[in-house]
Formats: C-alpha cells, sequence, structure tokens
C-alpha cells in the first residue's frame, strides 16, 4: 500500500508532462500541415 504514495504522483506528473509536450507540439505547429509529408517521399530526389 506504501508504493501507491510514489506511484500516484509519479504517475500524474507523467500525464502532465507528456499533455503539456502534446500542446506544446501543438502550439508551435507540429501538427498543422497533416498532406505533404505522405507525398514528400515520393518527391525526394536520389543524389
Amino acid at each position: 500500500m506504501g508504493i501507491l504514495i510514489v506511484l500516484v504522483p509519479l504517475a500524474l506528473l507523467l500525464g502532465f508532462f507528456f499533455v503539456g509536450v502534446f500542446l506544446w507540439g501543438v502550439k508551435s505547429g507540429q501538427c498543422d500541415d497533416l498532406e505533404s509529408p505522405k507525398h514528400r517521399m515520393l518527391l525526394e530526389k536520389d543524389d
């Protein structure tokens, strides 16, 4: 039962961290362009 005192706050901290990273990514424009990455691999030139 004592391990819950450690694991619950750790899980909450990790959850808040990943939500924060996700929100930062959305705010910085990481999810803006969903169409061009799938076409970019076809247009790359091999040198």
